[in-house]
C-alpha cells in the first residue's frame, strides 16, 4: 500500500476537543452529527476543508468541527467565504449561518453571494426565533409569534428562505430536518458536488424559544402525510404513494390527488424535475396547512461559479504580461508634494 494514500477517515475524526455548548435538546446537535458523518463519507479532507459562520447560536459551528473556520461577524460570513475562496479556489467552503444571521443583517451579502454562484455551500439553520439572543422574533417568525420584542405576537409576513435564495438567482436549492439523519447526508453530499452556490434549509428546533415550532410536519406519527421527499425523475409521491402532487393548470398551482393502485400517471402525478425553476418555486411556496412541505434537493441547475471566472478572467488578462509594480505606481497621475511651498501658503 502506498504510504502517501490518505487515512479513511471517522465522524468523530471531524469533532474537535472543544465542548458543544448548545442548551440540552438544541436540534444542533443532530445537525453536528450528520455534518460530521457526511465529512467522513464523502472523503472530505480537514485540511482542505473550512466552515465559516456569523453570529448566532448555529455559528458556534466552526468551533466544533476539525477541520479549519472562521467565526465571523453578524451576516458577514458570505463576504468572508468569498474572499477565501477567491484566494484558494480549491477549498472546500462551508457557510453556517442562521434565519437571523443570514437573511437580516447578513441578508445583503447572501443575495449577492447566490447572485455571483460562488462554489461553497451554505447551511441556513432555520428555527424562526433569535436564540442567542434570547428570544426576539427573527425574518421567518410567523405571524403572531410571541416573543420578548413582540410580546402581543409578530404582525412582520415572515420571509420564506428557499423563496429568497431562488429569487436571488440560487442554483441549486434543498431542504432537510434536523433529525432527518437517513436523509441529511445524501442531501449535503448533493450541495457538495453542486458547482457553483448550494443553498440548504434546516429547519431547526429551538427548545427553549420556539419549541415544537415545526410540530405539524415533523412529527413521526403524521410525517408520511406531511413530507413530500422530491427525487429527481421520480413521481412527487406522499402518504405511502396513496397521494401525489398534480398541476392545477387552470391557475397554475400544485394540488394533492388520490393515487389508485399506485398507477401515479393515471392520477396526472408529476415527477420532478429538479432542473424546472417554475416547479422549484411552487414547491417552495406550499405554506397551506393541508399541503406536504417539500423536503430533499428541489432546485439543481449548475452554471460556471463566481471564482472560476475570475480565476478564467485574471489568466487571460494577464497572459504574457511581465509583473512590474513600479510601472504600475508611475502610470497615470502623480504628483509631488513640495514642502516648501506648503509653507509659503
Amino acid at each position: 500500500m502506498n504510504d502517501m494514500t490518505p487515512t479513511k477517515l471517522k465522524p468523530n475524526d471531524f469533532a474537535t476537543d472543544q465542548e458543544v455548548r448548545w442548551c440540552p435538546g438544541c436540534g444542533d446537535y443532530a445537525i453536528l452529527k450528520g455534518v460530521q458523518r457526511t465529512m467522513a463519507e464523502m472523503g472530505a479532507r480537514p485540511e482542505n476543508t473550512v466552515f465559516i459562520s456569523g453570529i448566532g447560536c448555529s455559528s458556534r459551528f466552526p468551533y466544533y468541527m476539525e477541520t479549519y473556520g472562521f467565526h465571523t461577524i453578524h451576516g458577514r460570513a458570505p463576504a468572508l467565504a468569498t474572499g477565501v475562496k477567491l484566494a484558494n479556489p480549491d477549498l472546500d467552503v462551508w457557510i453556517i449561518t442562521g434565519d437571523g444571521d443570514g437573511l437580516s443583517i447578513g441578508g445583503n451579502h447572501m443575495l449577492h453571494l447566490l447572485r455571483r454562484n460562488l462554489d461553497c455551500q451554505v447551511l441556513l439553520f432555520n428555527n424562526e426565533i433569535y436564540g442567542l439572543t434570547k428570544g426576539q422574533y427573527s425574518p421567518t417568525s410567523r405571524i403572531g409569534t410571541r416573543s420578548p420584542s413582540t410580546p402581543y405576537g409578530s404582525v412582520d409576513a415572515p420571509a420564506e428562505p428557499c423563496t429568497f435564495a431562488l429569487g436571488a438567482g440560487a442554483r441549486f436549492l434543498a431542504r432537510c430536518i434536523d433529525t432527518a439523519q437517513k436523509q441529511m447526508p445524501d442531501i449535503l453530499k448533493r450541495a457538495h458536488a453542486h458547482q457553483g452556490a448550494s443553498f440548504v434549509e434546516l429547519y431547526q428546533n429551538c427548545i427553549v424559544y420556539n419549541d415544537d415550532v415545526f410540530e405539524p410536519f415533523t412529527n413521526k406519527k403524521d410525517s408520511a402525510n406531511t413530507q413530500i421527499w422530491l427525487t429527481h425523475g421520480e413521481p412527487m409521491l406522499f402518504a405511502k404513494g396513496e397521494k401525489g402532487l398534480k398541476l392545477n393548470r387552470d391557475d397554475l398551482h400544485l394540488e394533492i390527488v388520490d393515487v389508485v393502485d399506485g398507477d401515479w400517471e393515471a392520477a396526472g402525478v408529476l415527477a420532478h424535475d429538479e432542473k424546472n425553476r417554475t416547479l422549484a418555486q411552487m414547491l417552495v411556496e406550499m405554506r397551506h396547512p393541508t399541503m406536504p412541505v417539500a423536503l430533499g434537493v428541489i432546485y439543481c441547475d449548475p452554471k460556471p461559479s463566481f471564482e472560476q471566472d475570475v480565476v478564467t478572467q485574471n489568466a487571460k488578462e494577464s497572459a504574457g504580461k511581465v509583473v512590474d509594480l513600479g510601472a504600475l505606481i508611475r502610470k497615470g497621475q502623480t504628483w509631488e508634494v513640495n514642502q516648501k511651498k506648503l509653507r509659503e501658503q
